[in-house]
């Protein structure tokens, strides 16, 4: 299989879509694919992503510290990204079936790991406050 088709099948765009909009927040990301054949999210030439086919369909690897990725492997589904995972890296196979949430809250931490302050900076202020609910009033 060709490196550039590697993310071709539908589960595959479905993953590059759900990542392209999740990291499409975030200041100076430049998508590669890399020597492997992955799709691979950087910031100042350091990865932060690196997408991919796995044994179980779709995988995403993603840049933690030691201690992120040690709790995150005890708890499950999370494994040390075979090769790096010695830098922090985890994996999740099929990680759209997975909480979203929580994996879009892990890019943008290995995202803060890589970038500058000052592209962090502006995606904090490019990135909306979130709406709070109105308070209830009491009876």
């Amino acid at each position: 299989m060709p490196y550039e088709k590697q993310l071709e099948s539908p589960e595959g765009r479905k993953l590059l879509s759900a990542l392209r909009r999740t990291i499409g927040k975030l200041s100076d990301v430049t998508e590669v694919i890399d020597g492997f054949g992955h799709t691979t999210f950087k910031v100042r030439e350091k990865s932060f992503v690196i997408a991919g086919m796995g044994e179980a369909g779709t995988a995403i690897s993603i840049k933690s510290d030691l201690t992120t990725q040690d709790a995150l492997i005890r708890r499950g589904p999370y494994y040390r990204t075979p090769y790096i995972g010695q830098h922090g890296w985890i994996s999740i196979d099929a990680p759209l079936s997975h909480d979203w949430s929580e994996v879009e809250e892990l890019i943008a931490d290995g995202y803060g790991l890589v970038a500058s302050k000052r592209a962090t900076a502006r995606t904090r202020r490019a990135t909306p406050p979130a709406k709070k609910k109105p308070a209830r009033k009491k009876r």
